[in-house]
């Protein structure tokens, strides 16, 4: 059984320019993302996607492969998840080289940890899945939520005006971490998660989008309160 760690990493971020090479807590956001992977031991080779030779530089020296470079169509503000995996795929067949498993790892996640990597891979071989990656329980209802229109407040759903937030079922959302993906599935399906798709559930202080200045705050914050609750945990 062969794995392998897909990290994309593009070099034209908008919001935040140079986002997935920008210092997170001293050292370049990427790394924390390739670290993990590598302190897994479970893949088989660690690669960054990428278009960028600064970025390629950068995942180099923290230890991933970058056997090419990703192409321009797949560059731009436009393209998924599914097609860059896609490409890489392609990229290792030209060279006589495939995978059973792929986890794709996102490059501005430095909440990763490689006991969670460890903990979804488990699930997916153990629970024979398609994909499984972490998701977040919703902070309050998702029931409970509500619409503006022309200046009016209305229920989204009317049916739960009433219900006790306890009495609620969790929703859950996608964490934006990381996928494992069988292989086989994936080129059938090209999709992160199918009706065949498990997931871990991880806590709110272990999970940050970072898409602007303030989320990056943030997720620095966060960063250093996991950092002090394991401390307290030893």
């Amino acid at each position: 059984m062969s794995n392998l760690a897909i990290i994309p990493a593009r070099g034209g971020s908008k919001r935040i320019p140079r986002k997935n090479v920008k210092s997170f807590l001293g050292k370049p956001i990427i790394a924390y993302s390739i670290e993990a992977a590598l302190n897994s031991k479970l893949f088989d080779e660690v690669m960054v996607s990428t278009d960028d030779n600064e970025i390629a530089e950068i995942a180099i020296q923290y230890g991933a492969k970058v056997p090419f470079l990703r192409s321009v169509d797949n560059s731009n503000d436009y393209a998924v998840l599914a097609d860059v995996i896609q490409e890489v795929l392609i990229d290792y067949k030209k060279i006589n080289v495939s995978y059973d498993i792929i986890c794709c790892i996102l490059p501005t996640a430095p909440f990763i940890t490689s006991n969670k990597i460890i903990a979804a891979y488990n699930k997916l071989k153990n629970d024979n899945l398609d994909s499984v990656f972490p998701v977040i329980e919703y902070s309050f209802p998702i029931q409970r939520s509500l619409s503006i229109d022309e200046d009016k407040v209305s229920m989204v759903w009317n049916q739960y005006l009433n219900s006790r937030s306890q009495d609620l079922e969790p929703r859950y959302h996608d964490s934006g971490q990381f996928y494992w993906l069988n292989s086989i599935s994936f080129g059938k399906e090209k999709k992160l998660f199918t009706d065949n798709s498990g997931a871990i559930i991880i806590s709110e202080l272990q999970a940050q989008d970072i898409d602007s200045e303030i989320d990056w705050k943030l997720a620095e914050i966060k960063f250093k309160l996991m950092a002090d609750e394991q401390k307290n945990n030893l």
